[in-house]
């Protein structure tokens, strides 16, 4: 079992020996993958949709789904702007694909009238790879983590990023190379979907990386 005695204490003492509260999003999309890959993780990782669970949490996790859905459904609920809000306030946040696309701050090929949550300085292309049917697996290097077995489904690509956003991981497609991993800060974006695959170190890079030092709710 690869979890090790220093990831247990990371993730015990992420906010000073108490349990840090993670929660997935879960109101459209791949919910459970996420939480059963951050629990073999070894951290505690709960559903969210309500206001009061929102606010609650010390991470969050936008699973992959239908952005769209996804974003009108926290309209609808009265979320969207607290979700909003709580990233930009430094919210440790990571999208998987459709979360990818609501983390960005300006979207080439949207829906009319898409919203995004926003907080990660990136253009990014919807559905840039093609349509379902153009799903593809491949092996990528992730600054970080090495090797990682990626899974692409109907995924967006990051066109454009300001200086502050680091690149971990690229697609080269015709000779240009695609960042289909980014982090800026807090927030952390895969145009593909680790949650699929068996192999959890996204989520603990994740957790060890960018939940360090975070003061966890009473």
């Amino acid at each position: 079992m690869w979890l090790t005695s220093q990831f247990r204490t990371v993730w015990q003492n992420a906010a000073g020996n108490s349990a840090v509260k993670l929660g997935v999003l879960a109101l459209q999309g791949d919910v459970r993958e996420h939480i059963a890959a951050l629990n073999e993780c070894g951290a505690e990782a709960q559903p969210v949709r309500t206001a009061s669970e929102i606010r609650s949490i010390d991470g969050l996790i936008l699973p992959g789904g239908e952005s769209t859905t996804i974003a009108k459904l926290a309209r609808s609920f009265d979320l969207f702007d607290l979700i909003s809000g709580r990233i930009k306030d430094g919210l440790p946040t990571y999208g998987s694909c459709a979360g990818m696309i609501l983390l960005a701050n300006t979207l080439i090929d949207g829906a009319k009238g898409q919203e995004t949550f926003g907080g990660l300085d990136v253009k990014v292309r919807r559905n840039a790879f093609g349509r379902q049917v153009d799903s593809f697996e491949t092996d990528l290097n992730f600054t970080g983590i090495g090797s990682v077995h990626a899974v692409f489904i109907r995924a967006p690509w990051v066109e454009t990023s300001d200086p502050g956003v680091e690149v971990l991981a690229s697609v080269e497609i015709d000779g240009t190379s695609h960042p289909v991993a980014v982090r800026q800060n807090h927030i952390l974006a895969t145009s593909f979907h680790p949650e699929l695959t068996g192999d959890n170190r996204v989520h603990r890079y994740f957790v060890t990386e960018l939940l360090r030092g975070v003061s966890t709710h009473s």
